[in-house]
């Protein structure tokens, strides 16, 4: 497998191998031992699957308490997914990533705790899965609006409007009152 850095220090993009022959493929998602040897701890709690069509944004989403490390992956479509710190004490704080992972590069992203994540579905019926550190806790989820204008995300977006979640369309600024981690 391939890790590669991204520009926010713990984020990380992979690239599981693949061995493929006539009868199909088979590569492996997730190894406890191969991913601490490139300084990815995880213990996942609970797995997501979610299905998009072209243009709906989903996030940018983080949790208070519990916060959630995430690998993320496409099985069927692209996205263009967002990671942003949130560590008030980082010196990356409210710094960006984003890149494509689609079901044709294969590409996984290693999202740690500490980030608020999202995704661009870039295609209909775009699949993406994706393992969580904590359980879901629906009290100490938090949004941060999409276009911030202090993040600055460059979603690839076409000239085009995202679709939103009620939540997603409401949720404040970074500086607004988005409350982050302690």
């Amino acid at each position: 497998m391939n890790i590669t850095p991204t520009r926010l220090p713990g984020v990380s993009l992979i690239e599981p191998t693949r061995h493929a022959d006539d009868r199909g493929f088979f590569q492996e998602i997730w190894n406890s031992r191969s991913f601490a040897d490139h300084g990815i701890i995880a213990d996942f709690m609970q797995d997501n699957h979610s299905r998009s069509h072209r243009g709906v944004l989903r996030g940018l989403h983080h949790q208070l308490v519990q916060p959630q490390g995430k690998l993320v992956r496409v099985t069927q479509g692209a996205v263009f997914d967002v990671a942003v710190d949130i560590r008030p004490d980082s010196p990356s704080f409210g710094r960006w990533t984003g890149h494509v992972l689609s079901a044709q590069n294969r590409l996984m992203m290693w999202v740690p705790p500490g980030f608020a994540h999202g995704f661009l579905s870039l295609e209909d019926d775009t699949d993406v899965l994706y393992k969580c550190t904590a359980i879901y806790a629906p009290a100490n989820e938090r949004s941060i609006l999409w276009n911030d204008p202090d993040i600055a995300i460059q979603w690839p977006l076409d000239g085009q409007s995202p679709r939103l979640s009620a939540k997603d369309a409401a949720a404040p600024m970074l500086a607004d009152g988005a409350r982050v981690m302690a």
